[in-house]
């Protein structure tokens, strides 16, 4: 079955509010902040297709990305996960890779593990 494919101008604009509602030292609203973390996802996926790593942004998505050897059953063998807010600030470029890890806001496993590359998009 091929990935569902998400409106684009649906995550734009809920990323625009999350954004806002960060810039105001506010929390997301749910329903916006798990519309952008899924556009972000997929834009992700979009700029290092593959299936060598697992993206993870729970409770929200999960996207497979990066060229290498393709990934099917269990868990792979490389592995990033962060919180949502995170992701976000790392997609738009609020928060750099190398701090992201270090802080522990973003946990990787696997030698590939690495998105510096791709982000911010």
């Amino acid at each position: 079955m091929p990935p569902k494919r998400r409106d684009p101008a649906v995550g734009a604009a809920a990323l625009t509010a999350v954004l806002a509602a960060l810039d105001a030292g506010d929390r997301p609203v749910r329903t916006d902040l798990a519309s952008a973390v899924r556009g972000l996802a997929d834009r992700l996926a979009e700029a290092a297709p593959g299936r060598h790593v697992e993206v993870r942004i729970p409770p929200y998505t999960a996207v497979q990305c990066v060229t290498g050897p393709r990934h099917t059953r269990g868990t792979p063998p490389n592995v990033v996960e962060a919180d949502p807010i995170t992701f976000v600030e790392l997609c738009v470029g609020r928060l750099a890779w190398t701090d992201a890890v270090r802080d522990g806001r973003v946990r990787t496993w696997g030698d590939r593990a690495d998105l510096a590359a791709w982000l911010p998009l």
